[in-house]
C-alpha cells in the first residue's frame, strides 16, 4: 500500500517567483482534486494565487508536451505537472503512464526548469480518488511541494553577479 510522501518545506524559493500547474483533462473531476491540492500546497507556500497559472492539456499523455512549451517561455520557477491514468483492460495504461513519467524527467532535464509528477497510476478509480485528497493525501498538494523544494534548490545554485557582470566564487 503506498503511504503519503515526506513533507518538505513551504516556504517560499524566492520572491517574484512564478509558478505552473498543468492538468490532464482525462478524469477531470478526479484531476480538479488534485489541482486544488496543488494551490493550497502554493498557497501554503506564500505563493500568491497572482504567481500560479493552471493549464489543461487533454490527457496524462499530453503533459510533457504542455510543460515543455511552458518551460520554454522562461517564466516559471517550477512546474508541476498532475493527472489520472487508471488501469483498464488492455496495456495502454502502461504506455501512457510511462511515456508521461519519462517526457516530464526529459523536460526537467533538458530545460533545467523543475517539472513535478503528480501523475496518480491507479489500478481503480477508488485508489484514484484516496490519492486525490483521501486516505492517502493528496498526489498535486506533494507535486507542488516537490516543484517549491526543487525551485528552491536551483535558486540555491545560482551565484550573484559581481558588478561588471562576473560571477562571485572561485574562478577557474
Amino acid at each position: 500500500m503506498a503511504g503519503r510522501a515526506p513533507a518538505g518545506r513551504r516556504d517560499a524559493p524566492h520572491a517574484g517567483a512564478r509558478f505552473a500547474i498543468v492538468a490532464a483533462r482525462f478524469n477531470e473531476r478526479i484531476v480538479k482534486r488534485l489541482v486544488d491540492g496543488a494551490l493550497h500546497a502554493f498557497a501554503q507556500a506564500g505563493v500568491s494565487a497572482e504567481a500560479v497559472e493552471t493549464h489543461w492539456v487533454p490527457g496524462s499523455f499530453e503533459l510533457p508536451q504542455g510543460a515543455a512549451h511552458l518551460a520554454a517561455t522562461g517564466r516559471y520557477a517550477a512546474i508541476a505537472c498532475v493527472g489520472v491514468v487508471i488501469r483498464g483492460q488492455t496495456p495502454h495504461f502502461e504506455h501512457v503512464a510511462r511515456e508521461a513519467a519519462s517526457g516530464l524527467s526529459r523536460v526537467a532535464l533538458e530545460t533545467g526548469v523543475p517539472v513535478s509528477f503528480g501523475v496518480i497510476t491507479a489500478v481503480t478509480e477508488e485508489q484514484a480518488w484516496d490519492r486525490a485528497g483521501g486516505e492517502v493525501g493528496n498526489r498535486g498538494e506533494e507535486a507542488a511541494d516537490a516543484a517549491l523544494e526543487m525551485a528552491r534548490f536551483v535558486r540555491s545554485l545560482a551565484r550573484p553577479r559581481r558588478p561588471g557582470g562576473r560571477r562571485r566564487g572561485r574562478s577557474a
